[in-house]
This record gives structure tokens, sequence and C-alpha cells, in this order.
């Protein structure tokens, strides 16, 4: 969970919740099977805003049926609720995005997950020649983090925010850094590996890796909602503002971050969607609607480092409950988490509006609500530690 947010939570959190008041219940959308408990979810999506939130919205999909659910206000300091069949940013759900299509070309044998990075990209990284494609997909390249370096003060962040920058930018602030560590013998998340792969996948098609996604997974899937923005500041569409807590003048003060330059993500996350698009989107890729068996059985293979990363997706084991596959993602004033299990069968994404306080323990409960969990004992004590990765880790995160 955010520790940034959590280190703030207190009486900032409790003023914020007053403002925003009583989470709407109403929001729930059509009725579902009584096996799938409308009720705790919407429970728990409340708790969530409660807790440390402007609003959430969430999506189950399941044998049960279906459920989708908001909480919370689409603006500070507006009475208008959260739209349940908002848009949000994504974040580094992206990089399951490009995973797909990278492996989709693999399957083609258009490249090789053993190309090298200096094969496609020459001279991109000082190493290159050490790098592979799998090293990139699974974060064990070395390549440090760029984002590490553009946004260590929010000074840069606010510098940046609607700036335009070329991936070759991004990527030449990490070669100038020496790497993390040798390729293959560690693992580091780092997104300046996925901007590479962007890059990668431009080269080999000889398009832009937004418009390799659109052509295979956006069009055929039909996700209406989901759109690699470029360089539009601006989520079109019904959808929650997202906010980012900024000290002036000794007190901390909501800025409203909904409209960025995206560039600034690229193809490490960029994505804006909605929740069923997302559940759509990993529900068809762990069904082998997206890729070959051959490929998908490399994406989900050998996970590795502390997220039990595959290649653009990782492992999640909820307590007391199922492993499940998928990927979170951090953005300003955007966090999001989408998962399903293994067989396809039942997926979760969450879209959550963070601002002061910790709502760990909520987003657990509706996991476990989820994917049918009697919470075990404990649950709330290590409820930070069930959705670790935070996507595209810039401070906002």
């Amino acid at each position: 969970m955010p520790t940034r947010r959590s280190m703030l939570a207190g009486s900032a959190a409790a003023t914020l919740v007053a403002t925003v008041g009583a989470p709407s219940r109403a929001q729930a959308a059509a009725a579902v099977p009584d096996d799938l408990d409308r009720t705790a979810l919407q429970a728990a999506l409340d708790q969530i805003v409660a807790t440390g939130a402007t609003a959430a919205l969430a999506r189950v999909d399941s044998p049960s049926g279906s459920w989708r659910g908001a909480s919370g206000v689409a603006r500070l300091g507006r009475p208008t609720p959260a739209p349940a069949n908002g848009r949000f940013r994504a974040g580094s759900i992206t990089k399951t995005f490009v995973a797909t299509v990278v492996l989709q070309l693999a399957g083609e044998g258009r490249l090789r997950l053993e190309d090298t990075l200096e094969r496609w990209l020459p001279g991109a990284i000082p190493n290159g020649a050490r790098i592979t494609i799998r090293h990139l997909l699974q974060h064990t390249s070395g390549v440090f983090n760029y984002t590490d370096v553009l946004f260590e003060t929010i000074e840069d962040v606010l510098a940046a925010r609607y700036r335009t920058f070329r991936p070759a930018e991004l990527v030449a602030l990490a070669a100038a850094r020496p790497p993390v560590f040798e390729p293959g013998t560690s693992w580091a998340y780092s997104n300046t590996n996925y901007i590479l792969l962007g890059m990668i996948v431009r080269r080999v098609t000889g398009r832009p890796y937004a418009a390799e996604v659109a052509k295979r997974i956006l069009r055929p899937l039909r996700l209406h909602g989901t759109e690699l923005p470029g360089t539009d500041i601006a989520i079109h569409g019904p959808h929650a503002h997202g906010y980012e807590p900024i000290e002036r003048n000794g007190e901390v003060v909501a800025v409203d971050f909904t409209e960025i330059n995206p560039s600034m993500a690229h193809s490490a996350g960029e994505l804006i969607a909605t929740t069923a698009d997302l559940n759509r989107f990993y529900r068809c890729l762990l069904s082998g609607r997206l890729l070959r068996r051959a490929q998908l059985a490399e994406m989900l293979g050998n996970p590795t480092g502390e997220l039990n990363y595959g290649l653009g997706i990782y492992q999640e084991q909820l307590p007391g409950g199922p492993t499940l596959w998928g990927h979170t993602g951090g953005i300003f004033g955007y966090l999001s988490y989408s998962f399903s299990t293994p067989d396809a069968a039942t997926q979760l994404t969450v879209s959550v509006n963070p601002w002061l306080g910790d709502f760990g323990p909520a987003l657990l409960s509706l996991a476990l609500t989820a994917f049918g969990v009697t919470a075990p004992a404990g649950t709330a004590r290590t409820a930070t530690k069930a959705f670790p990765a935070l996507g595209i880790r810039f401070p906002a995160s």
C-alpha cells in the first residue's frame, strides 16, 4: 500500500472523509445471484473511501454473475457520485498489454525472447548486448528505473506534468546511470524495461506500440473504454478526479492531478481503461484467446522476484485463498488493481483515487469477498502486504 500516504494518515484523513460525505450504496449495479455477496462487496468498497480515498470503482465477473460498484465523489467539493462505469488511469497494467503484444510477435517468429536489446535498439543501453527481451519483460535486466530520477522531488513532478517526453528521452535518463545488477542475476522493477519494449515493438513492426495494442487487443476484444492516449492530457468520458497531497504554507492540500501528459509513462503506464474492459482483457488472456499455448506458458512460467513476476504479469497469493494472476498500476491520482483466477473464471478490477490514510485492509477485504475467501485470522495485520506492487512507481505512489 502507499506508505507515504499512510504516514500522512490521521486528522487530515478524517477531515477529508467528512468532506467527501457518506459513500453511496445506490451505485451498485444490476442484481446478481445471492452467492455473489453484493452487500459485502459494496461495504468493502465504501470502506476504501472511508479510510483513504476520494473515490473507488470496482467490478467482479464470476460464474455466479457480475457486480460493479462505486463509492465516493467524482470531484471534491461537489455532490456528484463517482461513476461506476467511469474511466481511469490504469498505470502499469499497461505492461501486461505490451507483454502480450511482444509474445504475439514471438509466436509469429518476428522476434525471439532471447534476442538482445542491442540487436533491436543498438546503443540504447550501454550493456545492451547482455540484455535480452526476456530480461526486459521479467524485470531481470538490471536497467535503472528512469522514474527514480525523473520524479525525485515535487518540483520535478510539477515541471514534468504537462511536458511531452519522447521514449528515447526516458531511456536516456536510465542509460546515464549504472546498471542495478548484471542482467539475469537478480530482479528489480524498472519502468525503463517497458519503455524499451515499446520501442522494440515499433522497430519490429514499423508501427507505434499503441497501434499494435489497438490492432491486436483493443479492437478484437471490443475494449471500447480503453485507450493509449499518447500526449492527450484529458480523460474523456465519465471519470473520477485524482488528487495528490501537496504541502503549501504548512498545510497539506489536495491538488487535482486528473490531467497529465501521459507520455511521461508511455508504454510503461499510459493506459486509460474501465473495470469491465480490464476484467475482459485478463479473462481472454488467461483463457488463451490472445496468446498461443507456448507463449502463454512463457508468460506465466517461472515467476521470479519479490512479486513472483512472470512476463508482464505477476502472481498474488490471497491469504487463505487462491493464487491470482494480474497486475497493479499507480500514476498520479490513481491506483488500480486487476487480478484473475488462473482458470479465467473470476476477475476483480478496482480503481482507487487515493488520499490520506491506509485503505489496504479494505482493499484486501474486497478481494477476499470477490474471490469467495473467508478472511483468515490476522488479515487486518497483513493487509498492506496483499497488493505490494504499485505499478509505475512515481513518488505519488
